[in-house]
């Protein structure tokens, strides 16, 4: 009984449990279990951002093809050079499309009427002549190709080379031959207020980005052929 009595009396610790705190390992059984979800996202978004930066060049060469898709060079679209027979001699040195010829003559011939006298300057010209027009003064001026580009097309791209574009000047005041003062000439006004009659426009305008202002210089839309030489032209003004 006493052995019994000392083992009651002796303090026995009891054992003591430690909790091991769980909280990072079900953090880190999460992430195993959500890790393909995880990898999945952020590949798919890796993937779309590298998509989106191949594609910022791909967009601009689209842009640039869209923009050059009518084929200008330096502001001006490319033209054919009419065949000769098509040809017809108005005055000394000056030919036009034979579509054009009569109402050509006719508008001058109506012009009279009101008292003002056109005077044509220049009509048909090769696409060797305006290489020459186009290098030589280029050339002579000192000028790089944009900014002679601005008052004359290289060659191949001139709408004198089709035979349907016409330069105009007023008989009295010739010193505003292909130059921007025609625009104050009567002659000019009268083109304004009555070139549309005889399909007539002026080719190119204030308002044009990359040739400045030629308010001699008139292009003849009277016929199915003129009307598809200049269709790209009238599509983009």
């Amino acid at each position: 009984m006493e052995q019994n009595k000392d083992l009651n009396q002796i303090d026995i610790p009891l054992a003591k449990r430690i909790y091991i705190n769980n909280s990072n390992s079900i953090l880190f059984k999460k992430l195993l279990i959500f890790s393909p979800f995880l990898l999945l996202l952020f590949s798919y978004a890796a993937l779309q951002l590298i998509k989106n930066i191949e594609q910022i060049p791909f967009i601009n060469l689209n842009f640039q093809a869209e923009k050059n898709q009518d084929n200008r060079i330096l502001g001006h679209l490319p033209y054919a050079e009419i065949p000769k027979e098509k040809l017809v001699l108005i005055e000394p040195n000056i030919e036009v499309h034979i579509d054009m010829r009569d109402s050509l003559l006719n508008m001058r011939k109506e012009a009279r009427k009101d008292g003002i006298y056109l005077v044509f300057l220049s009509g048909y010209r090769s696409i060797n002549l305006q290489k020459e027009i186009f290098y030589s003064l280029k050339s002579f001026r000192n000028q790089e190709a944009a900014e002679r580009a601005r008052v004359s097309a290289p060659p191949g791209y001139s709408e004198h080379s089709t035979g349907f574009a016409i330069d105009i000047g007023d008989a009295t005041k010739r010193e505003t031959d292909f130059e921007t003062e025609f625009q104050n000439t009567d002659a000019f006004k009268w083109l304004i207020k009555n070139a549309a009659k005889f399909h007539f426009k002026l080719s190119f305008t204030k308002d044009s980005e990359y040739i400045d202002y030629e308010p001699w210089h008139w292009r003849y839309e009277g016929s199915i052929e003129a009307l598809k030489v200049f269709e790209s032209s009238n599509r983009k003004s």
